[in-house]
């Protein structure tokens, strides 16, 4: 594995990954996944194969780069009024997401081009984040709860297993359930 170089944020680094992961989006949405090669994403980025290789080290790693950015969610959770609504309604959005066609993808790739675990790691920041704002919000209106990793192990945990390999049973009275128990064991 070659290791990732440090990246400066903005500049022409950040235009070359929005262009590079722009074309791994379009291109997978135009010719399909199977299709998809460094120098077909290079070519519809405007940059050279090698810039590729020595940013992104395979296609592979490449793809999970891009899951990852897509992952990252692009709002905070919603705010209802209570920890229990809060909570529910963000497990049942997260749990719709991730196991959307799409979503599992994203997920696979997201893992499969993650030698070292960072790309894993993120997405756990990413969940973990947004429960924190939950569990945040919660306590400012003075109700108490289980802490982050408690959600994690309890909803997180249960529903990425499901996603992964046990896909049955994943509505948003599955998501509903995992948060009560959460709740009621805090």
């Amino acid at each position: 594995m070659s290791p990732k170089p440090m990246v400066r944020p903005g500049g022409r680094s950040a235009r070359v990954q929005e262009s590079v992961h722009a074309a791994v989006r379009e291109l997978e949405a135009e010719l399909g996944r199977e299709t998809l090669t460094v120098p077909l994403v290079a070519a519809r980025a405007g940059v050279t194969p090698s810039t590729i290789y020595r940013r992104w080290g395979d296609l592979q790693e490449l793809l999970s780069d891009v899951a990852v950015q897509y992952l990252r969610p692009d709002s905070p959770p919603a705010d209802l009024g209570s920890l229990r609504a809060d909570l529910g309604a963000w497990a049942e959005q997260f749990l719709e997401e991730m196991a959307s066609p799409t979503g599992r993808a994203y997920i696979r790739d997201a893992l499969l081009g993650d030698s070292d675990g960072s790309n894993a790691g993120q997405c756990s920041v990413y969940a973990a984040d947004q429960i924190d704002i939950v569990l945040g919000r919660a306590a400012g209106r003075g109700e108490t709860g289980p802490d982050v990793e408690r959600v994690i192990d309890r909803v997180v945990a249960p529903m990425m297993y499901r996603i992964l390999f046990r896909p049955s049973l994943l509505d948003a009275a599955y998501a509903r359930d995992l948060v009560e128990h959460a709740l009621d064991a805090s």
